[in-house]
């Protein structure tokens, strides 16, 4: 199902061959560096760069010895190399090359996800627009409350979205950083210049100050930013399964021609995407509270973050990338049904129009909590027994004292309520 609405890039970026593809750029980026600088010769820095290799079987077949990915990693290239083999990962730790390299992979990650949040962006927008003007009862506790339109909630899920891209964006920054300072972040046996060089050869930045590693709440940032854009599609889903109970129905999954919604009940049309997606953004969630874990670490380091990291990494940013494909392909085909938000509209009688007949009540000189009672007290008639809520007001002697008929059918006016929506969505979509 996965990979029906994953692009290939994503799940490509944590191969093992790409993830050693990004080693060996770090470690030729310090060689090309300590060339410049004369520490290795020009001759050995040619045969470096013009054999430097690796093969994944064998770094596998490797570290069945050595128990040590990165020894496995060098001890392949070096078989690549040759002799000048003996400059590679000088005065580095596995650190320097992993930490670093881990950096490139999210900014690649990153760069997918960004670009499938546009995409997504761009179906809210034109679905906001295009339903901006369908008018639905707005719901409190689940309860009716007081009308909105379609478009306004797809204006809210943009504007929420367009936040997460911002978080991310900012996310892939912070962890677009590199160190090159050696077994516990002192530069003992290499410079702090070779650093700064290397970070700019591989567009990064570098760690103001490291230990062994960069620090883990960089990419606990990064994992919380994306753990939060799944909250958000979540929300959207939920709305989703909400609006598509039978009872409800103003708005439903496309269902495509053959499709199935059970195999015991031919009759069902299941928001089954959306019900994936609210399961997905848990697991989200759990991983980031595992980058959190990993920031306390002992001393300069232990290795207790790097188990978690090679299942987190591709796991959140594959999933993620999934779920905002999934949901953008759910709400560009997303049914809309307007003649069922017409009729639950006006399922209670009238009774969103509570709070504008209260306080009509009190522009004519009642206290608040007078007008309330009354507007209550026939509110309450129209729950328990039907009818309108305007006829109601009509009857009641304590209303018509302050209200005439007139006066009472022209609180009950739909576009009261809509007529700041064109400003609402100025607000949100010409002020970007």
């Amino acid at each position: 199902m996965i990979e029906r609405y994953t692009r290939p890039q994503m799940g490509q970026i944590w191969t093992l061959e790409n993830r050693y593809r990004k080693w060996l750029e770090v470690e030729i980026a310090v060689c090309e560096v300590l060339a410049e600088r004369g520490v290795i010769p020009p001759e050995d820095l040619s045969q470096i760069k013009s054999k430097a290799g690796f093969d994944v079987n064998r770094i596998n077949q490797i570290e069945q010895v050595t128990h040590h990915d990165v020894i496995a990693f060098l001890t392949n290239v070096g078989e690549y190399v040759g002799p000048a083999a003996r400059h590679i990962h000088q005065g580095m730790t596995s650190s320097d090359m992993l930490d670093t390299a881990m950096a490139l992979l999210l900014v690649q990650a990153s760069d997918i996800l960004l670009d499938d949040m546009d995409e997504l962006l761009r179906v809210l927008k034109r679905r906001a627009h295009e339903l901006k003007d369908s008018v639905m009862i707005g719901r409190s506790h689940g309860i009716h409350a007081e009308p909105i339109t379609f478009g306004l909630k797809f204006a809210n899920w943009y504007a929420e979205m367009r936040r997460n891209r911002k978080r991310l964006q900012h996310a892939r920054e912070t962890v677009r950083v590199g160190k090159i300072s050696g077994a516990v972040g002192t530069y003992a046996n290499i410079d702090p210049a070779v650093e700064q060089q290397v970070c700019r050869r591989l567009s990064l930045k570098p760690a103001p100050i490291s230990n062994q590693i960069i620090q883990r709440d960089r990419h606990a940032e990064f994992f919380n930013s994306i753990a939060l854009t799944g909250c958000t599609i979540e929300k959207i889903a939920v709305e989703i399964r909400h609006l598509q109970r039978t009872e409800v129905r103003e708005a439903e999954e496309f269902f495509a021609a053959g499709q199935k919604g059970s195999s015991a009940m031919p009759h069902k049309r299941n928001p089954i995407a959306s019900e994936n997606l609210s399961g997905l953004a848990r697991v989200l969630r759990g991983n980031a509270l595992a980058a959190m874990e990993n920031v306390a670490l002992w001393h300069e380091r232990d290795i207790s973050h790097s188990s978690v990291e090679r299942i987190i990494a591709p796991d959140s940013t594959i999933l993620l990338d999934y779920m905002l494909a999934r949901l953008t392909r759910v709400l560009d085909k997303l049914t809309v049904y307007p003649d069922n938000m017409r009729r639950n509209l006006a399922l209670t009688g009238g009774l969103f129009f509570s709070q504008q007949v209260m306080l009509t009540l009190t522009r004519k000189g009642l206290s608040r909590e007078e007008a309330y009672r009354l507007v209550q007290r026939n509110a309450m008639r129209v729950w328990q027994e039907g009818g309108e809520l305007q006829e109601r007001l009509k009857q009641d002697d304590e209303v018509t004292q302050h209200l005439s008929a007139e006066e009472i059918a022209a609180v009950f006016d739909l576009n009261y309520h809509l007529k700041h929506v064109d400003g609402i969505f100025q607000r949100v979509f010409e002020q970007e």
